[in-house]
This record gives structure tokens, C-alpha cells and sequence, in this order.
């Protein structure tokens, strides 16, 4: 089974609120002791944060679910709720996060230590000692707890690599990790042999190394999603520079020339701006067949042997010279995030079988939170709801006598007044 994944789903669940209490003081020798309901807990969050050290998203493909903690309940004496820890899941650097139907972008998550929301917390209810007035002096209700968020989304890993390795199904770009680098990627000789990405660290000397990654072989049609292709290419967008290794040996399939034309028209149909990235182009299996005995020496940077170990120090030196000055003029990764902004006002809408429902945080707030087994609860959160102009926006929205309205999860024959 594989230990790389680079695409999967993520269930985020915040925690819920927990509840405020109802709660009287008894004092000796006080007759009337007052309200001291203490407020519920706000739950946890659910927070995505990069992390350098986490390679793939393999955690989430038997388990995509994430839960943070809830907020405990409020107690008498005006004690307060504990409210529960923000759970942050650590994912690795490049993780484009997506809205899990649409699959539009939400966030980027390119450089270490990058965070976003992922779902927010329920906030705590507040104790029956919040609602005390010179007109309220007993309350005898407090506020439940809010829902955490629960919300899919779908999460794809695009590597980060110095050097990208790209070139036909057995090409010699695993021999070629395996020798330069500590990777110990699959080898064997037929193709596909390697399903996915292989990162190494190429060290030259104490001061000079970099990372390369081995990209499963593309093939012909690879940008219209023949074979793994999208899969593969998307591993190669942040890469600085790029290898494209040439089979030499390759007498039963394609020349090496046309080799390089399928690997370039592939990657400028997925992606154009890639063409204009710093490059070498490499013949690989020299012990075999030589750039000379193709007669494309004009067009080959270096030729090398895996196996034999040659020709592979110069090559990597001059990628080290490329990398570095792509390092050098390289603009800082910056995480795109779409922010959710944040619910304001109420909106009505008609709903196909011609009820009513209204949208927003607040007013959603506001009976969510109630007790509706409570009157005096049910009082009060209507005098939330006319401050926030429910009514107003359903008179607008030609609500009349009878008809259905939703609110969240609550509904209710409206009555004019």
C-alpha cells in the first residue's frame, strides 16, 4: 500500500459551546439571593497549519476526520464553563485547500507556519446571572451552547521541490535519485514503476545541497489527464528547475528528439509559464546508448550513466548554479486565502415550496442559543431578533399570516402583530 498521498478529503468539526447555567444564590440570612449562572465554554477550533516535517497526506486517507474540543458548561456560584482546545492539524507545505463541491481554492498553505480556519468554534452560552436588568430581576433561563462548524473540504498536495525530474515511464529518474541522494525509490525495468512523487536531498559538500523530486514518468496526452497526468504534473508547478531526462536506450520506442517534444508540448499545454523555467536536458543510460550515437548532441546538456556513475558531477554542480539563482530572484511563496466574511445584517429568502427562511449569524445566533422549552427564554430571543429587524425583513420579503419561517434549524407560523 502506499505511503504517499497527495489528495484526499478533510471532515474539520469545531467544538460545540457548552450550555450557560440557571443557578440562585442561597445565602443564609438573603431572601431573595440573586442570579449567578455561570457562562458555557467556547469549543475549539479546527486550525490547518504547514509543517516542513509532514510529507503527505496519508494521515487523512483512513481517518479524514478532525475534531476539536467541546466547551464545557457553566455552574452556579457563577463558576464559568472550561473552554475546549483549538485542534490544529498539521499538513504539509503546498496544501491547496478547496471547497469540497465546488473545488474552488480556499487557501494555500505554502510556507511553513502558515494557518487558517478551518472551522470555527461554537461560542459558550451565557448563565442566567448575564441577563439580570432593573426590569428582569430573576431570570430564570440562560443561553444554550453554539454549534461548533462542521465542514468537508477537499485537500491536494503540490510539492515543493529545487530540481524536478521529468521524463518518459523508465527513464532512469529513480536510478538516478537513488544514486545522487539518500531516496530509495522502486526500481525495476518496466514502466510505471514508480506511482509516486520520491523527494531527495542532493548534497554536494557541506554547503551546497538541494532537493530534487523524482515525478512519475509522463506520457503523450499526460495534460489532458491520459494516465495519472494531472496526478503527476501538478507535482512539477513549484519546482525551481527542471530535468527533462531522455531515454537514450529507448530504440524500441520513442527517439530521445521526440522524447523531448512530447515532455516540453505536455508540459506548456498544462501549464505555458513552465517552458520558461530554468532547465537542462539530460540523456540518461549513456553506458547504452550515446547522445552522439543519436546524433543529438546540440540538444543534450549532459549525458550520464546512473549505474556507472558517470557524468554526474558535472551535471549536478550546474544545477546547483541554476538553483541558486532561481533561490536568489524567487519571490517569497505567498498562501492565497479566501477569507469568509464575517455575517452582518439579516436576509430573507422564499423557498421553493413557499416558506421563509432567514440567513444570518446573528439572528440564527439568537434562537439557536435559546431555550424553547423556556417562555422567558422564547421573550427574550424575540427581542434579539426585532433589534436585528427580522421582522422588518419579513414584512419586506411579504411574508403574511400563516406562512412558514425557518430560522437555522427552528420554524414557525408567522402572526402579524
Amino acid at each position: 500500500m502506499s505511503n504517499f498521498v497527495d489528495e484526499t478529503n478533510l471532515c474539520a468539526r469545531a467544538g460545540d459551546g457548552g450550555a450557560g447555567c440557571v443557578a440562585f444564590r442561597r445565602e443564609a440570612h438573603v431572601a431573595m439571593g440573586g442570579p449567578n449562572g455561570g457562562d458555557g465554554g467556547t469549543g475549539g477550533s479546527v486550525w490547518l497549519e504547514a509543517d516542513r516535517n509532514v510529507a503527505s497526506l496519508l494521515a487523512f486517507r483512513d481517518y479524514p476526520h478532525r475534531i476539536a474540543e467541546r466547551g464545557t458548561h457553566g455552574m452556579g456560584s457563577g463558576k464559568h464553563g472550561k473552554s475546549g482546545q483549538d485542534l490544529v492539524v498539521k499538513v504539509p507545505e503546498g496544501t491547496t485547500v478547496l471547497n469540497h463541491e465546488t473545488r474552488a481554492p480556499l487557501a494555500d498553505l505554502a510556507n511553513h507556519g502558515d494557518r487558517w480556519l478551518a472551522a470555527q468554534a461554537g461560542e459558550g452560552g451565557k448563565g442566567n446571572a448575564r441577563f439580570l436588568s432593573n426590569k428582569r430581576r430573576a431570570p430564570a433561563f440562560a443561553e444554550q451552547g453554539e454549534a461548533g462548524e462542521e465542514i468537508w473540504y477537499r485537500l491536494i498536495l503540490r510539492l515543493f521541490a529545487d530540481v524536478a525530474l521529468v521524463g518518459y515511464p523508465n527513464a532512469g529518474k529513480s536510478t538516478l535519485i537513488s544514486v545522487v541522494s539518500a531516496a530509495k525509490p522502486k526500481i525495476a525495468d518496466y514502466p510505471f514503476t514508480t506511482l509516486e512523487p520520491n523527494l531527495g536531498v542532493v548534497r554536494l559538500d557541506e554547503e551546497n545541497e538541494f532537493v530534487m523530486a523524482d515525478i512519475p514518468g509522463l506520457i503523450e496526452g499526460a495534460s489532458e489527464g491520459i494516465g495519472l497526468g494531472h496526478q503527476f504534473l501538478r507535482h512539477i508547478e513549484r519546482a525551481r528547475v527542471l530535468v527533462y531526462m531522455l531515454d537514450l536506450s529507448a530504440v524500441d520506442g520513442d527517439n530521445p528528439e521526440k522524447q523531448l517534444e512530447v515532455l516540453r508540448n505536455e508540459l506548456g499545454s498544462y501549464q505555458p509559464d513552465m517552458l520558461e523555467r530554468p532547465s537542462i536536458v539530460v540523456g540518461a543510460k549513456s553506458d547504452v546508448l550515446t547522445a552522439q550515437d543519436w546524433g543529438i548532441e546540440d540538444i543534450v546538456d549532459f549525458s550520464i550513466s546512473s549505474v556507472a556513475r558517470q557524468g554526474l558531477q558535472p551535471m549536478l554542480w550546474r544545477l546547483l548554479q541554476l538553483v541558486k539563482a532561481a533561490r536568489d530572484t524567487a519571490e517569497e511563496r505567498e498562501g492565497f486565502v479566501i477569507h469568509r466574511p464575517a455575517a452582518s445584517g439579516v436576509e430573507v429568502i422564499r423557498e421553493d415550496d413557499g416558506s421563509f427562511r432567514v440567513i444570518g449569524r446573528q439572528a440564527e445566533r439568537a434562537v439557536a442559543l435559546s431555550d424553547l422549552t423556556s417562555f422567558e427564554a422564547i421573550a427574550y430571543a424575540w427581542q434579539q431578533l426585532e433589534k436585528q429587524g427580522v421582522n422588518k425583513a419579513l414584512r419586506k420579503a411579504g411574508v403574511r399570516s400563516g406562512d412558514e419561517v425557518h430560522i437555522g434549524t427552528f420554524s414557525f407560523e408567522y402572526e402579524e402583530d
